[in-house]
Formats: structure tokens, C-alpha cells, sequence
């Protein structure tokens, strides 16, 4: 069923003595903006979560795979597209229509593609590339963080060598004491309706996701991370009735006790403006 309205929302998600997201370029440590010191947590990780609770919560359920996934390699999963579908392989300068009913088929079988899209223009069996109707910012601490090093030590050698050495060994951990973050997101009901047949079926998997994508995702390095509000504008035609920054304005959230450190969700107020414009409606999913 094709989408009749266009979708703005706004995530408000903490953690708590965890990593919510490590850069590999400073050792695996939470990632900041080394100007302001708030918190980053890149779309890739967001999106990635996601694809794991739908993978989890829709497991062998048609339409609902997922293609980015570490199974195997992405131009093997092209060329099934062309099996499947009983067209010519490997073959050089691939016929339009070719492709794009490869493209269509991977569309339907999986959940992410339909959903973020995918860059599908590699191997000799190419899909193309399809732009997705949902993108999702980076998300950003709403105060400063601090980042802690924690000394941890370790009992279990993994060689002989260093078992023969006796003792335990040290190693460091990163973690966040406390951080509220702010996500936000777009929903473009055209892309949906022209480029991958997004439904509102689908859209309803992709709100259920985000609610429920830190319940299947714990770990120790990550701590407790928990998605306290989800707020969603749902526009009354599939343009929209009213440019994102200003819905996106209507949230605001400020600490409490500033500048003392944070340590609770608690220590935030979220105020809310519901009077919102002609045709948009504003639903919280968590209260």
C-alpha cells in the first residue's frame, strides 16, 4: 500500500556508563565533536541497530530481509536477484530493464533496502543504486560528555606464552557516565511511492524498530541505553505541510542542574509545543 503522507520524527535516547558508539580513529572511545565535546552517534549505527531488531523480530517472514548484513557477499545476493528472475548474466552493459526489475525484486525481499536504500552497483550482476525514503541525521548528546577510561584486568590468557607468565592482565575501557541523545529523521512518502514501494506496514515495522532496537542490543561495552521518547510528525499529503526544522523545533530539551553533570533522564526537561501547523498531526509513542 503506498504512503499518503509524508513523516518527520524526533528520537530522545540516553546511556548509562556505556559506549554508545566507538571511533576507531581514537582507540574506540565514544565519539565526540572535539569542538563542543557533545556526543556523536553516526546514522550507520542507528540504521544498523535497526536492521537487527527487524531481522530478529521478522525472521523468515517475506520481504523482511536484510542485504547489509555480515553473511555474505553483497554481489552474490545481486546475481541471485538475476537468477531468480531468470535474466542474462554477467553480461556486459546491462539492459535497463534488466536491472531495474533486479533492482524491484531486491526492493521487495529486503526490509532495508526498501527502507534506507543501498548502493547496489558493484559485481557483474549490478541492481543499481536506490536512494531510501527514510534517512536518519546523526544524533548528538544534548549536554557535553565526558569520556572515562576505565582499568579493567583480565585472568584468562589467550596463548601459552603469557599464561607461563602468571599474574592477570590490564586493559581500558571507554565509557560515558550519563548522556541524553537527540536523533532525527525523515520520511519521504514520494521516494516511498516512485523508487522502493515502502508501505505502512513497513513504516510501522521501522516506529516498532526504533523503540525496541536497544532492548535486543545490549552488551557489556554499551551499557544501559535505553530510547525514552519517540516523536513522530505525520504530514497530511505525501509533499508535506510544513518544512522539518520547524517541527523539529517544537521539541526542546534542556538540562536541569547545568552545569553540573548530568546523570539521569531525569535531569532534563522536555518541552513540548503541540499547537502545530495546518495539516500535521504530532504522535508520541512513548509517554
Amino acid at each position: 500500500m503506498a504512503l499518503n503522507n509524508a513523516y518527520q520524527f524526533v528520537m530522545l535516547f540516553d546511556v548509562e556508563n556505556g559506549n554508545p558508539n566507538g571511533d576507531p580513529d581514537a582507540g574506540n572511545t565514544p565519539r565526540i565533536d572535539p569542538e563542543t565535546n557533545m556526543g556523536i552517534i553516526t546514522d550507520v549505527c542507528l540504521k544498523r541497530k535497526i536492521r537487527n531488531y527487524v531481522e530478529l523480530a521478522k525472521e523468515n517472514e517475506q520481504g523482511y530481509e536484510i542485504l547489509i548484513k555480515m553473511d555474505r557477499a553483497l554481489n552474490t545476493k545481486f546475481t541471485e536477484a538475476y537468477e531468480v528472475l531468470s535474466l542474462p548474466l554477467k553480461q556486459k552493459g546491462k539492459n535497463e530493464n534488466d536491472l531495474m526489475k533486479a533492482q524491484k525484486y531486491i526492493c521487495q525481499r529486503y526490509f532495508d533496502v526498501r527502507t534506507f536504500g543501498a548502493v547496489m552497483s558493484t559485481g557483474e550482476d549490478p541492481c543499481g543504486i536506490v536512494r531510501g525514503p527514510v534517512q536518519i541525521n546523526f544524533a548528538k548528546s544534548i549536554s557535553p560528555v565526558y569520556i572515562q577510561d576505565i582499568t579493567i584486568t583480565r585472568q584468562a590468557k589467550t596463548t601459552l606464552d603469557r599464561s607461563e607468565k602468571g599474574g592477570s592482565e590490564m586493559g581500558r575501557k571507554s565509557i560515558i557516565p550519563y548522556a541524553l541523545y537527540r536523533g532525527e529523521g525523515y520520511v519521504s512518502a514520494s521516494l516511498a511511492n516512485k523508487v522502493t514501494d515502502l508501505s505502512e506496514e513497513d513504516l510501522e515495522v521501522l516506529w516498532e524498530a526504533i523503540l525496541h532496537m536497544f532492548e535486543e542490543d545490549h552488551s557489556a561495552a554499551r551499557g544501559k541505553m535505553c530510547m525514552r521518547k519517540l516523536y513522530i510528525f505525520k504530514h497530511s499529503n505525501i509533499l508535506g505541510s510544513c518544512p522539518s526544522h520547524i517541527l523539529f523545533d517544537k521539541i526542546k530539551v534542556a538540562q536541569n542542574n547545568y552545569p553540573a553533570p548530568a546523570r539521569a533522564f531525569s535531569d532534563y526537561t522536555i518541552s513540548v509545543d503541540e499547537e502545530m501547523p495546518s495539516g500535521v498531526e504530532l504522535i508520541s509513542r512513548i509517554d
